[in-house]
């Protein structure tokens, strides 16, 4: 078995892994962080969106092979401490999820859609943005609310958060 090694949430892991095993897989069946989800199996649904040396990227689409030295923030990665990430803040405040399957998934892409596209995201963009992400309770007014919301709070978050995102 290859072993693999990685940075996870900021630390160090290395593991024995069938050269077959998913990204999604090692962070919820070896490292137990279940953020991550696995919502339809066929890359559709962006549940399983992490970051990858800082990139958005679908886990279910990469093996863990591929992920050889990356650093890799899943949602429990994103609060500092007991402080929510201000995308994490914004979908509680504005109510961004129902069930909250696809929640972790729509932070994820929303940070990164931050970090390609800047803190002022009109509807339209929001909504193009997340066509990679399915939520199968709402309509999507106040996931997109709570997107906008948080983009404008990462904006004015202190410089220690914003460097590290």
């Amino acid at each position: 078995m290859p072993t693999v090694s990685l940075t996870v949430n900021g630390n160090p892991v290395h593991a024995d892994i069938d050269p077959r095993t998913l990204l999604v897989q090692l962070l919820r069946e070896n490292l137990r962080l279940t953020g991550t989800r696995v919502g339809c199996d066929t890359s559709q649904c962006g549940s399983c969106v992490v970051h990858m040396d800082g990139k958005a990227v679908k886990s279910c689409t990469v093996l863990t092979l591929q992920a050889e030295g990356t650093a890799i923030t899943t949602i429990e990665g994103l609060a500092l401490g007991e402080t929510l990430h201000p995308m994490q803040q914004a979908f509680r405040d504005n109510h961004g999820l129902q069930c909250g399957f696809c929640t972790s998934g729509m932070i994820m892409t929303a940070v990164d859609m931050v970090r390609r596209k800047g803190h002022a995201l009109d509807d339209h963009t929001i909504r193009r943005e997340l066509e990679g992400n399915l939520c199968r309770c709402t309509g999507y007014h106040n996931i997109v609310k709570s997107i906008a919301a948080g983009a404008r709070a990462m904006e004015s978050a202190d410089p220690l958060r914003r460097a590290a995102e």
